[in-house]
């Protein structure tokens, strides 16, 4: 696989819990601190255990001020192409181009059938995600005259104005795994967003679908190397080596050079909610990924392919950003990447060890502690986080509301 010249960049995948929403701004919050350069959320609109995706992304937007945030992927089933296009012009000119378009075809079709969406064949949902593409790129495009129209099977545009325009070219990442939409990449989209747990060979599958999307773009006069290529990766952090990304800082260095080098991926995105993995996965490529670089010597072989049990529940700009030193860690024991989590709906609590907690979270006990770190929740010892050596300890304070 070549190097097609896209800067190395590094971002965090998120689940939209609505049960702890401050929890899960903090958590994109933390992603900007440590120099992560992108934010990411998946997106169910069926699922009432999550937050709606796109007003999650735009409160974040106006707590951060660098990082880039996209959806991971979006449910086109669920938003309108034309409202979807001028809902992202709209937030990258109000982010000063910090937005991309993360799209899907859609899944889970009875879930999305039962409010209100239309249920497609596998077919019918990849054309029906070509037409929108094409009615995305028209929105965008002020500087051509004339009204909208489109006259597709699944998506009908009769006379629509132009605009607005994104504030920077904002690029379609597009989550593909079979053939019909791996082509579609190579010919339409900006980007390629897959997880590689979803993978069931691991990385040595990436070289015959690479090949799909290089095809295609080939065929419709496009440069392969216009096409990003994005992966969603899980894991642990871990003292001793348990597997491919299951082990020290330095082993994941090791195999996400060989992802880059081997097969050409370039934007590496870490799912998981919990704070120290985050701070981990940062830890090696900061103070920006620009600065990151392969280390020496030989690579191992790499390792086999991550359980298909792991899965997770998807172009950052390329100017320069500013960066400041996240807290130090003190330790990582074992920092879980994509697992541990809770289910939608029920976040976990902060609690110490060995002690019971009160309604609403607070444990029982004369003291209380509040972590200064990540979280700022209340809690003798923040488990959640993990964040032991730098919580303050403070009066007890009544139980209240978490």
């Amino acid at each position: 696989m070549s190097d097609h010249g896209h800067e190395l960049a590094f971002g965090g995948f998120l689940t939209p819990s609505a049960g702890r929403p401050e929890q899960v701004v903090a958590r994109a919050k933390l992603c900007e601190q440590v120099g992560l350069d992108l934010v990411t959320f998946q997106d169910h609109p069926y699922q009432p255990g999550f937050l709606d995706t796109w007003t999650l992304m735009s409160f974040v937007a106006a707590a951060t001020s660098r990082i880039t945030l996209a959806g991971n992927v979006l449910n086109l089933p669920l938003r309108q192409p034309v409202v979807l296009a001028r809902s992202v012009a709209s937030l990258d000119l109000l982010t000063g181009g910090r937005v991309e378009l993360g799209l899907g075809a859609g899944a889970f079709w009875e879930a999305i059938e039962a409010v209100g969406g239309r249920r497609l064949s596998p077919g019918a949902a990849v054309d029906a995600l070509d037409e929108a593409i094409r009615v995305i790129r028209e929105v965008w495009d002020t500087e051509r005259r004339g009204m909208i129209r489109a006259e597709g099977e699944h998506y009908r545009v009769v006379g629509a104005k132009r605009g607005p325009a994104p504030a920077h070219p904002a690029e379609i990442w597009v989550g593909a795994y079979k053939p019909r939409m791996l082509r579609l990449v190579g010919r339409a989209a900006d980007g390629w967003l897959p997880s590689l747990a979803y993978l069931p060979k691991g990385p040595a599958e990436l070289p015959a679908l690479h090949a799909v999307i290089d095809e295609a773009a080939a065929e419709a006069g496009r440069d392969p190397g216009a096409v990003r290529r994005l992966l969603n990766v899980t894991g642990a952090f871990s003292r001793s080596s348990g597997g491919f990304l299951d082990g020290p800082p330095e082993q994941w260095v090791e195999e996400l050079a060989g992802l880059a080098l081997d097969h050409g991926i370039a934007t590496f995105i870490l799912g998981s909610d919990e704070p120290r993995a985050i701070q981990l996965f940062a830890q090696r490529w900061r103070p920006r990924s620009a600065s990151w670089s392969p280390p020496s010597g030989p690579r191992r072989a790499a390792a086999p392919a991550p359980s298909r049990s792991s899965r997770p529940p998807s172009r950052p700009a390329g100017r320069p950003r500013s960066w400041s030193p996240p807290p130090p860690i003190r330790g990582y024991g074992s920092a879980r990447a994509g697992s541990g989590t809770s289910p939608p709906g029920q976040p976990r609590r902060h609690r110490r060890p060995g002690t019971s907690t009160r309604p609403g979270g607070r444990p029982s006990g004369s003291t209380s502690w509040t972590c200064t770190t990540t979280c700022a929740r209340s809690s003798p010892r923040c488990v959640t986080c993990s964040n032991r050596s730098r919580a303050a300890r403070s009066p007890r304070t009544p139980p209240g509301p978490s």
